[in-house]
This record gives structure tokens, sequence and C-alpha cells, in this order.
């Protein structure tokens, strides 16, 4: 085998793709063409992956140009099977020597655990790497992520947009083939306006910069990006203000845009007097544009749009897209205005014909829960059960205004200005606001206790009445977004050092339901589910999963409560102590469990016989008294440092006393000793479920 090597370059040329899978179709299609290579025995060097409106391409370096030999191994019938009593050999035999070509005096013996078998060694050569792209690049096609294929003309051939070109080249060498209707070559094409005429691309190293300078194309999409970012937030700052740079949005530009092209544009300052989040919102999704703020994040009537082309009359372009913008921002206006012709309160009436989920009712009904909700747990907080109740009845309302069905990602958003508008207290507004916080990770908490108790109505009673109803999150199905609910629950609770019984607000929620279905196997399933999410909520923050099982094991039901003793087991583990302590609460356990009823009595002091059990005993009571205090004031990190110092009396008494023995008194005061001291422990967590 040759170690001759060269550079692979594949694109494919199509109609305009999806921009929002544009990406994923350049990343899959690399790795597909990469994995099958490997697989072949021809893996590749280094990657470049190129993705634009029109091309999906990529880049290989170093890839060998033939597959190397291979040894096969062929095997044939048992040895029992190949011969017969007189040792010719059968038509078994016969059959798999002439399918090998050999005869079968020239088979070889494969012996194995389930018998002997004839064998054949077979030397295949390896085949060329150019024979073996094209059915590569076939197959890579068919497993890329495309929800829907279309066809186009009068052939068969099926992709996510017609395709136009092929550029198919090993080094200088173009590799001929025909895949999805089109024959192979060594054209590109460049900008549709700037550069329609084909590009002749002489070696894969030389296809990015013959784009970029003869072609206007920029086809690396980060690269792309990070001139989009660089030219917005300079034409931004030019304007005296900085540019919303949302990820996602800057994601959708770059694959709208081949030659990207910042241009500034205006608005008439009169559309300001509208909450600015509406004007975002219609700039951004309509139009794809980018807001400009203030010093003081305030929204400018100024706004950048990326266009694809480098025009000689700029001017042209900012005035058409300030022409297309204005009747957006004047339907935004004039749902603002008609909006707030009728209080929230008004609208109550309308959530009647809205349905929440027929088994649960409609919005009205779900209003009138979370407003009894969430004024219990207002109370429970210290806060005005009042304004709690009212953010709950007016949560909805927004719901059924001419804003939020245009813009339903308003939600919660419109109904704090309509409340305001309206007159209610600022926290009932921000409650409204508030709602369905924290709506995605790392998106900000509710902020103050109205805010604090909606949102945890909300998720509450949204997880309480979709598991009563048998429809609880599998696998990837979760229309009612309960995995973000649950975890939404235990963020605030966490997070805002929230001292609430979660078990004692499941009955509070369920309760609310109690008329319309069975809320009563509910709250112990919910609770369970919302204590599952910890693991994943731990893990972000470094802390394993051996630690959360352990205090899970003790099932706290207040979070803020379990977070310290979480914290506290964290920080135990650390002491020299903890590993002993650890395995010692192990076998603890494992001895309770088997003894049963037999551990369940108290300690007799008089009873002791051997010196490692009395001082033990002495060890736990001097604990006991100091631990104390702290546990009822939760400081488990200093209780927990406390009893790490048991473990020399721990490991005493299990190098000298023989707990299960044949003299039944003495091993259940052994027994109830050991209960004692694992009763200590368990008041934070059982650390015999940690980890060595």
């Amino acid at each position: 085998m040759t170690d001759a090597r060269a550079d692979l370059l594949i694109e494919l040329g199509t109609e305009e793709l999806p921009p929002g899978s544009l990406r994923a179709l350049a990343d899959a299609l690399a790795t597909q063409i990469a994995t099958r290579l490997e697989a072949s025995g021809v893996p590749a060097g280094a990657r470049h992956v190129y993705a634009t409106p029109r091309r999906l391409a990529v880049h290989l370096e170093q890839v060998p140009l033939t597959q190397p030999d291979r040894r096969i191994e062929r095997r044939g019938p048992a040895l029992a099977a190949a011969f017969d009593a007189d040792g010719k050999p059968t038509k078994a035999a016969a059959g798999f020597a002439r399918s090998v070509g050999l005869e079968v005096d020239a088979l070889e013996r494969l012996e194995t655990d389930k018998g002997t078998w004839l064998c054949a060694y077979l030397h295949e050569a390896g085949r060329a790497t150019a024979a073996l792209l094209p059915e590569i690049l076939t197959a890579a096609l068919g497993k890329l992520p495309i929800a829907k294929r279309m066809r186009w003309g009068a052939g068969s051939a099926e992709f996510v947009r017609p395709v136009h070109w092929l550029v198919l080249l090993l080094g200088d060498t173009v590799i001929e083939a025909e895949v999805l209707g089109v024959k192979s070559g060594r054209e590109t094409r460049g900008h549709r306006a700037h550069h329609p005429a084909p590009l002749t691309v002489e070696a894969p190293a030389a296809y990015a910069a013959l784009l970029e300078t003869e072609g206007y194309v920029l086809p690396d999409f980060d690269r792309r990006r990070a001139a989009i970012k660089t030219q917005v937030e300079t034409l931004a700052g030019e304007l005296g203000g900085q540019a919303m740079l949302d990820a996602d949005l800057l994601d959708e530009v770059t694959a709208l845009v081949e030659w990207p092209v910042a241009i500034a544009g205006s608005f008439d300052p009169r559309f300001l007097d509208v909450p600015q989040e509406a004007l975002i919102t219609t700039m951004r999704d309509n139009q794809r544009y980018f807001p400009v703020l203030d010093a003081q994040e305030r929204l400018m009537a100024r706004f950048i749009t990326v266009a694809n082309i480098e025009s000689r009359d700029p001017t042209q372009i900012r005035t058409g897209n300030e022409r297309v913008i204005r009747p957006r921002l004047q339907d935004a206006e004039f749902f603002w205005q008609q909006d707030r012709r009728q209080p929230l309160a008004a609208r109550l009436n309308a959530l009647r014909g809205m349905v929440f989920q027929h088994q649960l009712g409609t919005l009205l009904h779900k209003s009138d829960r979370l407003a009894t909700l969430a004024a219990a747990i207002a109370e429970r907080l210290g806060a005005d059960p009042q304004r709690g109740y009212r953010a709950g009845e007016l949560s909805k309302c927004d719901l059924v205004t001419s804003m939020v069905f245009e813009f339903p990602e308003l939600q919660g958003t419109m109904g704090r200005y309509y409340a305001l508008n309206d007159g209610e207290p600022q926290a009932v507004a921000q409650a409204i606001a508030d709602q369905y916080r924290p709506a995605h990770a790392g998106d900000a908490l509710p902020a103050g206790p109205i805010s604090e108790a909606l949102a945890l109505a909300d998720k509450l009673d949204t997880l309480i009445g979709i598991f009563a109803i048998g429809q609880r999150p599998s696998g990837t199905k979760d229309p009612f977004a309960l995995r973000r609910a649950a975890l939404g629950v235990v963020r605030i609770l966490i997070e805002r050092n929230l001292d609430l019984n979660l078990h004692e607000l499941l009955l509070l929620a369920a309760k609310g339901l109690a008329d319309r279905v069975d809320t009563e196997p509910a709250v112990d399933e919910v609770f369970d589910y919302i204590m599952e999410r910890l693991t994943g909520y731990y893990a972000e923050r470094g802390i394993p999963a051996d630690v959360v099982d352990a205090v899970l094991a003790c099932r706290p039901t207040r979070l803020t409560d379990l977070d310290r003793r979480v914290q506290a087991v964290q920080a135990f583990r650390a002491l020299p102590a903890a590993a002993s302590l650890a395995a010692a609460n192990k076998r603890i356990g494992n001895l309770l469990r088997q003894a049963g009823d037999e551990a369940s009595g108290e300690v007799d002091e008089t009873a002791l016989a051997a010196d490692a059990e009395r001082a033990l005993l002495t060890a736990l009571v001097a604990a006991e008294h100091d631990v104390e205090a702290l546990f009822e004031d939760g400081r488990h990190t200093p209780a927990l440092t406390r009893l790490a110092a048991l473990r020399e009396p721990v490991d005493a008494f299990f190098d000298d006393v023989m707990v299960m023995t044949d003299d039944a008194a003495l091993r259940r005061n052994r027994l109830a000793l050991l209960r004692r001291l694992a009763a200590l422990f368990l008041r934070t967590a059982d650390l015999g479920r940690l980890q060595p």
C-alpha cells in the first residue's frame, strides 16, 4: 500500500437552504463523510466545514488515496460436517472451497471454544479512495437531518432544496460521479449578484480563498458570523448605542447572507411610546433587524439590518428597510392603543373560552386556582396575600389581548404593562411578568415575594394537574414543559432561599384541583419528580450524584434545608475521616436492615461489655450534645464537621466488637447503639450512600 495522500473537497450547490438548519446540515455532512472514510480505512486529517445559503461544503486534509489491503477470515463448515467417516470431503467442504477459490487441502483449521471449523484467509486489495467517494457521499447525504425532502424537475432525486452543482475534488483531480442528479466537476458559483459566473477550483486548499477574493462569498460560517457581529457592533457604536446581539438571531442572519454588509436605519421616534419589548420583537422576529439600545438599555429609534450585497447606493437599501418596518411598528402601536381601552380584569370572562386542558378546565379555572394558591404562598412568605390573589386572578388575562395574540412570546410582559396602565400595584404587575420565570436555563428568577408566589403557583398547579390526568413526561415528549416547570420550582426555592415546605405546597395545589381530578396520588409522584431534577441541577454546580442521593435518602421537604445538607455533605467528604465514616455508615445500615425489629430498642449503658462500645457511647453522647443546636438551626456543615470526630471510636468499635454475637441481649444492645449512631448522621444524610 502506498502512503500517498491528498486533500478532499466536496461542495454541494443548492437553492437557498433553510436558515434554521444550515449549520446542522453542514456539520452533519462533514461528520458523515469523515466517519465513513474512517470506517473504510482511509481516515482524514483536519476538517474544514463551510456553509452558506447556497452551499454545503467540507474540506478534509490528507486523505489516503487507497484503502489498506485486508486479510479476510472466511469460516466454513464445522470439521465434523466437512468430512465423512472415511475422511473424504463432504459437499459442504467442497462447496466452501470452491466459494473461496481454493482446494479443500489448502483450507485451514480454526479452533474455537465451540469446536473446530474449516476456514480460509483471503487477501483483499484495497480500493482507490476515488472509487469509494461517490457511494460514501450518497450514503452521507441520505443520513442528513432533513425533516422533509423535496423533488425538483423530472428526476427522482430528493434533497432539502434543489441541487444545481457538485464539486468533488481529490487533490487536483475531479472524481467523476453523479449525485442527486448532478454530475461532479470543479466549478463552483460565487455570489448570486456579485459573481454569478462559474469559478474554477484548482485544488481543495484554494476553495475558501477563491470564493472570498473572487466570488464575494464568505464560506466559513463562523468567520461570517464574526464579521456580522463586528460590523453591527461598530455601526451601533457610531450611532451612540449598543446593538442587541441575540445569539439565535445572529445565527439566523449568518445563514441568510453570503456577503454581509451592515446598514443602519431609523424609524419615527413616536413609536417609542409603545413598550420596547413589542418593538424589539417585531424588529427581530419579522424583519431580522438588530435593535439599538442607549446606555440605559432603552430602545433608540434606530435599527441595523444586514444586507447580502455590497450596494453602490446603500441609501436605497436603508430607505427600503425603513419603509418595510413602518407598517410593522404601526401594527404594534395599534395593538397597544386598542388593548388599553379595557382593563385586564374586564378580560377575565374571555378566558372562559380558552381551554387550558379539557380535563383541567379553562384558563379562567386555572386563574381562579392560581389566585387561591398564590395568596396562600404569599402569606407563607410574609407578603400580602391579597396581592398574591390579585396577581393570580389577572395572570392569564393578557393572553386574550391583540398584542399577545400577534406576539405570543410577550405573554406576561404585556400583562405587566397593562396592569400598570390599570393602576394595579407594582408587585402585582411584576408578578404577572415573572410568572413564567425561569423560562429557560440561565433565565432570571422572579423578583419579590408576590412574583415568587405566582411563579410557584403556576408551575405547581400545572405539575399536579398534568400528573393527575396521567400525562407524565416520557422520553422526549413533554408537551406541557413539566421538566422546565419542576426545575423552575427547584431554582426558585433554593436560589431565592425560600423556607417553604414543598410537600405542603403540593397538597395546596392538589386541593385546588380536587373537584376535577383525583389528585391524591399525584402529590407524591410530583414530589419525587421534582426531587429527581436535583441530580442534574447539582451536577451543573460540580456536586456529584452520590452526594445528592445521600441527602435525598432522608427525604427533606424544604429545599433550602436540602441545599444546606448537600453543601454540608460535599464539604464533609473532603475531610480525612469521611471515607472511613461513610463506610461505617454503610455497614451500620446493612446490619440494621439485617436485624429488623431486633434493632428497635434503647441502649442500656449498664449492659455494655467491651471498652470499645463504652467509649463509643461516651463519644456519641458528647457529640449529640454538641450538634443538637446546630441541627435545630439547620447548620449542617459544622454539625458534620463535629461528627467527623467520631471516626476513631467508630473504627475501634468495629475492630474490637462483634455486633451479631450469639448472646441475644448483648446483640440487641449493640444494635441499639448503632441505630442511635446512625440516627445522628441521618439528621443530615445517609452517608452510607457516598461512593468510595
